[in-house]
Formats: C-alpha cells, sequence, structure tokens
C-alpha cells in the first residue's frame, strides 16, 4: 500500500486519538498546532504517503514531514496533524491506514478536529458522532450538529469509523470561510478543555491571531483551491 503510519511507540494506554488536517477555516490545523506548541508535544512518528505533497516544514531549522504523530502522556491522547492539504484520491485509503493504527493501539476512540462555514460566525463548536450513545457525551458541550455535511479526510474518517464500529466524533469550529480562523480553533480547545478538565490556555492564540491569520494565508488558499475544485457546492462542510 502506498500509505503507512510509521510510529516508534505509543506510550499510553488506550488513549484518545485526535486527528487535524487542513480545511475549511484550517480550525483543526490551527487548533492542533497551538496544542503541539502550547504542551510541548512529543513527537513520535509520521504518516507517509507517495502521493503527499513534495514538501518538508521547518521549525528553529529542523526539517518537519508534512503528517506527524504526537502524543501527551500526561493528557492521555495521540494527535496526528497535518501541515498540508489532503488530495481526495488517497483521502480513502489514508482513512483505512490511520484506523488499522489507531486500533491496533486500542484507542479508546477518534475525534476530528475541523471547521464548519455558517453565514453567521457565532464562534459555536458543533459535534457530530457515530452513534447516539456518544452524542448523548457531548451534548452539553457543543451544539449538535444535525445537517450538512463534513468533507475531505475528516469525513472519511468518520466514514470509517463507521463502517468498523470504532468511536469517532467531530467537533466543528464555526467559521464564515478560508481565512484562517484562530478564535475558532480556540473555541474548539475551549471545548476540549470542559469536555476533559483540561486547563490548556488560548489566551496566545487569541492575542497572536492576526500573525496566525497571516502565517497561514498561503495553506488557507492552497486549501481553497483544493475544496473549490470538487464538484459538488455543499452549504456547510469542515
Amino acid at each position: 500500500m502506498d500509505t503507512k503510519v510509521v510510529v516508534d511507540r505509543v506510550d499510553i494506554e488506550n488513549p484518545i486519538v485526535f486527528t487535524s488536517f487542513p480545511g475549511i477555516g484550517l480550525v483543526g490545523t490551527i487548533a492542533s498546532s497551538h496544542l503541539i506548541m502550547e504542551l510541548n508535544l512529543e513527537w513520535i512518528g509520521v504518516v507517509e504517503s507517495k502521493d503527499l505533497p513534495p514538501v518538508a516544514s521547518l521549525m528553529d531549522g529542523i526539517i518537519l514531514p508534512p503528517i506527524r504523530v504526537y502524543q501527551s502522556s500526561e493528557l492521555g491522547f495521540v494527535l496526528i496533524h497535518s501541515d498540508v492539504p489532503i488530495f481526495p484520491h488517497i483521502a480513502y485509503e489514508m482513512s483505512e491506514k490511520i484506523l488499522d493504527w489507531v486500533m491496533e493501539i486500542k484507542a479508546k476512540r477518534i475525534y476530528s478536529l475541523a471547521g464548519v462555514a455558517t453565514f453567521e460566525d457565532k464562534k459555536r463548536v458543533f459535534g457530530a458522532a457515530t452513534s447516539k450513545e456518544l452524542l448523548e457525551e457531548i451534548k452539553d458541550y457543543v451544539e449538535i450538529f444535525k445537517s450538512g455535511t463534513i468533507s475531505g479526510i475528516a469525513g472519511s474518517i468518520l466514514n470509517e469509523c463507521v463502517a468498523r464500529k470504532f468511536p469517532g466524533l467531530a467537533l466543528l469550529g464555526e467559521t464564515l470561510g478560508f481565512n484562517p480562523d484562530p478564535r475558532a480553533a480556540a473555541e474548539v480547545i475551549n471545548v476540549l478543555n470542559r469536555m476533559f478538565g483540561w486547563s490548556i490556555s488560548v489566551e496566545k492564540l487569541i492575542k497572536e491571531a492576526e500573525l496566525i491569520e497571516a502565517q497561514m494565508q498561503k495553506l488557507a488558499e492552497q486549501t481553497r483551491m483544493q475544496e473549490m475544485g470538487r464538484k459538488e457546492e455543499l452549504p456547510m462542510y469542515g
């Protein structure tokens, strides 16, 4: 197969897994980037595919592959974070490989962190899940995303969860459009804080919102072009 998860080790028993790929408003990407920096997460592996763009990110002179896997032993979670949009033709295979690995490490459940476009931009966080029981668990923290679509790999991961009867959820930060939206990402982190009893600060995220928007603008444009290339036009999606 062309896609594989390469991880040295996972030090957490039955972890929660979060996934974040560039999508509308880069909500999930900004949220996961903040988690990586704020918590100083440990980098433990990568997701490889020959169909990924031939790019490497840089952080303080260190090469970072485009899709990386991190862990927080203290908070008990694993994070899969992507710096690049995922082309539709590899989304299904990548979703399968991610679910293979998630089940291999005996994870409890998987959360897709993404964005959702509305015309109101109240900075709400919407939730969706693969079962009514899971919706019951999150209904006090989010607004239930009753209708619409979750596109891209965030959606295909959840579809794979349904097929395998694996617990999957989505946390979708409300945003107006494709422009990077750090404030929506901050609201997603605030929901995580309430759900799990964490105290991850979003002060820096809010304070540096304009700088983050400028830094993320090129990735947002790449994501926008990819989404606009799709034939379907849907009113709400991640």
